[in-house]
């Protein structure tokens, strides 16, 4: 497993989103750094430089080889974030190893409704198959376009389509993972102290807005607009968000 990591202090794991890698949070992890934090980011088997699984994963079956990496890691509990496809392993980990967990924050919930699904649903959810002339590019290059509405950062957009490319045939693995998992059984098991994270400008603010509903005992914060590209988009804001929440 390919991990990025920065800072000294308590330990925060971080899990990023579909199809990206741990680098997602490289815009964050020198503020956490400066934080007090020792923030570790971890590529998902099969995304990013980490190895893949001999088949498509279920969440459960992420949740539990990351909760058999985390005393390689930590000496005792750690803080987990995780970032939409990461929120759900995360929730995952903290049902099913509750003292592996100190803090837990949930940035965009997939808490789907049947409106949402069929919505997600609609995206291309297939191995990108290169071609001759490059079309292929474009292609993957317009996917995300589509699926991130009301982007404004071109060198964000850039890095991640590259990502998404570097495992063309397996990218896809995380969203069927996602969609194939029923968060809400797990949300009602965790006992951490929680955070839910959003932003009004993301895809999963109205489903992370009913899990605060679902889980008045947890605390919620939502940064006003971006995307699912927040970490780029408010490094600041959202580091600040995360480290008052553990400290």
């Amino acid at each position: 497993m390919h991990l990025l990591a920065a800072g000294d202090g308590p330990v925060l794991v971080l899990l990023h989103q579909s199809p990206l890698s741990g680098a997602m949070f490289a815009p964050a992890l020198p503020l956490l750094a400066a934080a007090g934090l020792h923030a570790i980011a971890i590529d998902t088997p099969g995304f990013g430089a980490s190895d893949p699984p001999p088949a498509p994963a279920s969440i459960a079956d992420h949740a539990d080889a990351l909760a058999a990496l985390l005393p390689q890691l930590a000496a005792g509990p750690v803080h987990l974030l995780g970032h939409h496809t990461g929120a759900a392993i995360a929730a995952a980990l903290a049902a099913r190893h509750p003292g592996a967990v100190d803090r837990l924050i949930l940035n965009g919930v997939p808490l789907f409704n049947a409106a949402e699904r069929a919505h997600f649903a609609g995206f291309r959810f297939d191995p990108v198959v290169p071609r001759a002339d490059g079309g292929h590019l474009t292609d993957a290059w317009a996917q995300r376009l589509r699926a991130t509405p009301g982007w404004t950062d071109l060198a964000a957009m850039h890095r991640h389509v590259v990502t998404m490319l570097a495992n063309p045939d397996r990218y896809h693995w995380g969203f069927e993972a996602a969609f194939a998992y029923d968060i809400a059984a797990d949300l009602a098991a965790i006992q951490a102290p929680t955070l839910i994270l959003t932003n009004t400008g993301e895809d999963l603010y109205d489903a992370s807005c009913r899990t605060a509903a679902l889980r008045p005992d947890w605390a919620f914060v939502a940064l006003t607009g971006g995307t699912h590209d927040i970490v780029d988009e408010q490094p600041a804001a959202w580091v600040a968000a995360v480290a008052n929440f553990i400290n």
